[in-house]
């Protein structure tokens, strides 16, 4: 049987996790039980600290094929490719994943605008504005920066966006294709994740995958992307799909991580050489400067030195979803009827 490779994305703290991997750690079972097998990314039979996956060096890639799509499109007559960001609120995780995607869209050639509302603003008003942006055709992506005030129906404002223009992929629509394994705007997180993966060369097709946690943003479409067939028109990963969450026993998604060769999890259950991806993003104190820094879930001193490949938090899935965001742009400028 080949070696198998654990692919862990930690993008949520769920809390009926947290005492299993304690217990875990108090039986020593992260360091003897979980590490019993060798995968394929370790090249000796000396341990060496994982190779650090740098989503940074990834979204270069994709910003330069960006680029080159944006020049095509321009070489041909047709209107620059346009960003519009909705930003309800002064929540400052908001403002600042704000602030890249517009550094980001102007640095590949892209225009970009962002209008502000304050968290005040009705759900009425928004529809209205996010309609009158539907129809305006030199807008070529729109997206409303979650979260959104408590007042608000997410699923009615992700609804409200046009599909062709919804470079989130949070419309109804493009989680249908999704799960029908059709082209559509793929939400940006889980397309990260796959382009993490695909880039790297990690081997999905008929590999046991356990996703842990079921949010509709992440959890769910990373499941869709990893089972649905590689030959099919938007191809997937062909494995095997088992999804996990706070309600599944501890038991049994121990059982279930033990047979898996990739998982998707607020986790950091290793098998030796497993390949990691970091998704989580936490605002923690340095306790030497006393100053916030961002964090990720997984512990990334201790876990290098068992992963094989590990993505860091800053610079990791961050970067490769805004590059996914302005890919999904230059897609719905490409699909526009009229420029």
């Amino acid at each position: 049987m080949a070696a198998s490779t654990t692919l862990t994305v930690n993008y949520t703290r769920i809390q009926t996790l947290t005492s299993y991997f304690q217990h875990c750690r108090s039986k020593r079972w992260i360091n003897q039980k979980t590490v019993n097998r060798r995968s394929p990314f370790c090249q000796s039979l000396k341990r060496h600290a994982a190779t650090v996956v740098s989503g940074t060096e990834l979204a270069q890639q994709i910003h330069k094929e960006v680029q080159s799509d944006i020049a095509k499109l321009v070489a041909q007559g047709n209107r620059r490719p346009h960003l519009s960001v909705i930003l309800v609120g002064d929540d400052h995780a908001s403002h600042t994943y704000m602030r890249n995607k517009a550094r980001a869209a102007s640095l590949l050639g892209m225009s970009s605008s962002t209008i502000f509302r304050p968290s005040s603003v009705s759900q009425e008003e928004m529809l209205e504005l996010i309609d009158k942006f539907n129809r305006d055709r030199s807008i070529s992506g729109l997206l409303v920066q979650l979260p959104l005030p408590e007042h608000f129906s997410e699923r009615a404002i992700c609804n409200a966006v046009a599909p062709e223009k919804d470079v989130d992929g949070f419309h109804i629509v493009n989680i249908g294709k999704l799960c029908l394994d059709q082209r559509c705007m793929v939400p940006a997180t889980a397309a990260a994740v796959w382009e993490i993966i695909r880039r790297t060369g990690i081997e999905t097709v008929g590999k046991n995958v356990l996703v842990v946690g079921h949010s509709k943003n992440v959890g769910m479409p990373i499941a869709m992307l990893l089972h649905s067939d590689r030959n099919h028109e938007r191809p997937g990963g062909d494995a095997t799909v088992v999804m996990a969450h706070r309600c599944t026993p501890l038991p049994r998604l121990k059982e279930l991580a033990s047979l898996a060769d990739i998982v998707i999890a607020a986790a950091d259950i290793l098998k030796e050489g497993a390949a990691v991806i970091d998704v989580g993003i936490n605002r923690m104190q340095d306790p030497v400067t006393g100053k916030l820094r961002l964090v990720g879930d997984v512990d990334f001193e201790a876990v290098k030195e068992k992963a094989g490949f590990i993505s860091p938090v800053p610079g990791g899935v961050g970067p490769m979803a805004v590059a996914m965001v302005m890919k999904n742009t230059v897609t719905a400028a490409k699909n526009a009827p009229t420029y």
